[in-house]
């Protein structure tokens, strides 16, 4: 399986519910909280990206909680 990364934010309700999701799936992810990690800040802005939640599946990024592109990148 891809390699699955979440930014994340404390106060993103989608960031949780998105989290929340993939951990129903038993999907692994690593999270970061672009909040309290300046570098994790970064790479999003470096993407292009100013909100949250942005999840990174293998190469393909999802803006949003977007529980049918990910179902698709998942399978």
């Amino acid at each position: 399986m891809s390699k699955v990364t979440v930014y994340t934010s404390n106060t993103c309700p989608y960031c949780t519910m998105a989290k929340d999701y993939l951990k129903e799936r038993e999907v692994e992810f690593d999270e970061k909280n672009v909040q309290t990690d300046k570098e994790a800040r970064n790479e999003l802005m470096a993407m292009g990206y100013t909100g949250v939640p942005v999840i990174v599946v293998g190469d393909e990024q999802i803006v949003g909680f977007d529980k049918n592109r990910l179902d698709e990148l998942l399978k």
